[in-house]
């Protein structure tokens, strides 16, 4: 197999590229603009010379009328080019970004899928500002964004899964493919309503008189032809009126579904038109990854790309906008301009429009496997998993490392859990680094059955329904203590275990809202519960009494711990992973450092 490429180097040399020629256009920009104001300063003492003394005749001003429009235009298309190379640099520097741990708060947080009832995602940050969904997502669309989404939020099949695996594989070292992808247009995530667009594909059809789809045609070309006769002298005016009269008739007879569709394509059509770039970059491309074919193959509909049916749509959207020019308002009657557009643009839509949700979805899935193939680039050291089929629930990881911390600060880890262990007590001080283990553990969870590489050196993992109460806070909205909260949290982790389906618990401070006495009871009855099903799990605990687990359980439990030590006043964390029980703990030290006379 070969190396991965260094994605700082990639990053960085293709970023030197479209800054040499950013420069380049920046310089021709300028140049281009020196010579217009040449022109424009010659022009004028042309006009001086023929309309002062007389010395030249007006029709020179053609020459440099001719060259300043021929500057104008070449301007324009140094504009575009600088744009682009703008547009790319930030590509880059966001690349280089992600790369260099510099990447949160620089992109999109996916607050919008914040969800406080969802049964692992708040805790783990899955969304939110330096969330999951913020480093991996380089989605332009919302389609994109709402499919990369529901892949962090559910767990795939292995089949499912290891699809998508194969996709981001093929996807990862096509650097070329996601900038192309990326500068397309201007930016799709401000301008596009996919959904919108898929409704009104959609909706039931407008119903059009089959006679005068072919009639107004006919119409159209008579009325100019009895027009243009009666210039030229070569008939009365009579017959003109008379079709002119049928066209206003034809005109009232289908007002009401010309207003609708007119009315409801413009934006649809806009969006159609952005997304068509993408789209026809898309059809060109080969691929091999069965994934990526089937939804390659999505974009064509009985043989015809979808972007060639959407240009369709295009050449229909320039003949009605074109209704809007002076000529067109006066003569627009005669040749029933706006009813021929709404019928074709009709037409158009009961033909490809139940088509553009399928196209929408696919556009959606390329998009969320571009953002895994991304980050699988941009972290070279991190692996695809191994999910294993018709396991045990399992979960052995080597160096197993939170992957939203900066890689020069994280601490790696081996975890194991599988038949044979089933549960983790994780005692330690404040600060240790239990709630990171366990959002380490669950968020390397979600990666594996998105389709993503973990990061890990290994890991194997079967297919889990990943469930956690980390964060649980009250709520003087909802009327709601932290007690109540965490076992309502708990609540839907057993539900979890419904259908004999596998589930990975992750719990944070078990029943820390309550006294001592209940929560030993309450906390030994639960874990007891949770593994009477097809689970594996941790918790988390400052009590050591619930360290007594291990011996209640025998073989199942295992306790860990995170060490601490103070040094010149400053407690010291190695966050490593120990056998055992924590013998101490930091509070009191804590307490003194912060100055409290304890």
């Amino acid at each position: 197999m070969a190396e991965p490429l260094d994605p700082v180097a990639e990053y960085g040399a293709h970023r030197e590229g479209w800054r040499a020629r950013q420069a380049l256009w920046q310089r021709s920009f300028v140049r281009i603009g020196n010579w217009r104001l040449t022109i424009a300063i010659g022009a004028g003492a042309l006009a001086w010379l023929a309309f002062g003394p007389g010395l030249l005749s007006g029709w020179w001003l053609l020459l440099p009328l001719i060259v300043f429009v021929a500057l104008f235009v070449r301007h324009q298309g140094v504009i575009r080019r600088r744009t682009l190379a703008e547009r790319a640099i930030r590509y880059y520097d966001r690349g280089l970004a992600k790369v260099q741990d510099r990447w949160a708060a620089g992109g999109e947080t996916g607050e919008q899928f914040r969800d406080n009832a969802h049964v692992y995602s708040e805790d783990l940050d899955v969304f939110g500002k330096g969330s999951l969904f913020e480093l991996a997502s380089t989605c332009r669309t919302a389609g994109g964004e709402d499919v990369l989404a529901s892949w962090l939020l559910e767990t795939a099949t292995r089949e499912t899964a290891l699809a998508r695996q194969e996709a981001v594989r093929e996807l990862r070292e096509r650097l070329e493919l996601r900038e192309e992808i990326a500068l397309l247009g201007e930016d799709v995530r401000s301008g596009v309503h996919a959904g919108m667009a898929a409704r009104w594909g959609s909706q039931p059809p407008v119903r059009f008189p089959a006679p005068l789809r072919y009639l107004a045609p006919s119409l159209a070309a008579s009325g100019m032809a009895a027009l243009l006769a009666y210039f030229a002298a070569l008939i009365p005016l009579w017959p003109f009126l008379i079709l002119l009269g049928c066209d206003f008739l034809f005109l009232f007879t289908i007002r009401k579904q010309t207003a609708v569709v007119i009315g409801g394509v413009e934006m649809p059509a806009k969006d159609l038109g952005i997304l068509a770039l993408m789209i026809a970059r898309l059809e060109r491309e080969p691929f091999a990854a069965p994934l990526l074919k089937h939804l390659q193959s999505e974009f064509r509909v009985n043989g015809v790309a979808a972007s060639g049916r959407i240009h369709h749509l295009q050449r229909w959207m320039e003949f009605l906008d074109s209704s809007d020019h002076v000529l067109i308002r006066v003569i627009g009657p005669v040749l029933l301009w706006r009813e021929q557009a709404a019928m074709g643009i009709e037409a158009w839509r009961q033909t490809a429009g139940p088509h553009i949700g399928t196209w929408i979805c696919a556009l959606g899935e390329f998009e969320a496997l571009s953002s895994l193939a991304s980050l699988a680039f941009d972290h070279p050291s991190w692996s695809f998993p191994d999910l294993a089929a018709d396991a045990p629930p399992t979960f052995e990881a080597a160096d197993l490392r939170h992957p939203l911390i900066p890689a020069a600060k994280c601490v790696a880890n081996d975890a194991s859990l599988n038949a044979d262990l089933r549960l983790l007590i994780v005692s330690g001080s404040n600060m240790s680094g239990k709630s990171t283990l366990l959002r380490t553990i669950g968020l390397n969870a979600v990666l594996a059955w998105a389709g993503a590489p973990v990061a890990a050196k290994h890991l194997r993992v079967s297919r889990l329904h990943i469930g956690a109460s980390i964060r649980t806070t009250d709520s003087l909205q909802d009327n709601r203590s932290r007690f109540f909260a965490e076992i309502t949290r708990i609540r839907q982790i057993v539900d979890l275990m419904r259908d004999d389906s596998a589930v990975l618990f992750l719990l944070d401070e078990l029943l820390s809202g309550t006294n001592s006495h209940d929560r030993r009871i309450g906390a030994s009855g639960v874990i007891r519960g949770l593994l009477r099903g097809r689970t594996i799990g941790l918790i988390t605990t400052h009590d050591l009494a619930l360290a007594q687990l291990e011996q209640d359980l025998g073989a199942l439990a295992a306790n860990v711990h995170f060490e601490d030590h103070m040094e010149q006043g400053r407690m010291e964390f190695d966050y490593r992973l120990q056998p055992g029980v924590v013998t101490h703990s930091n509070a009191l030290e804590l307490m003194r450092a912060v100055g409290l006379e304890i």
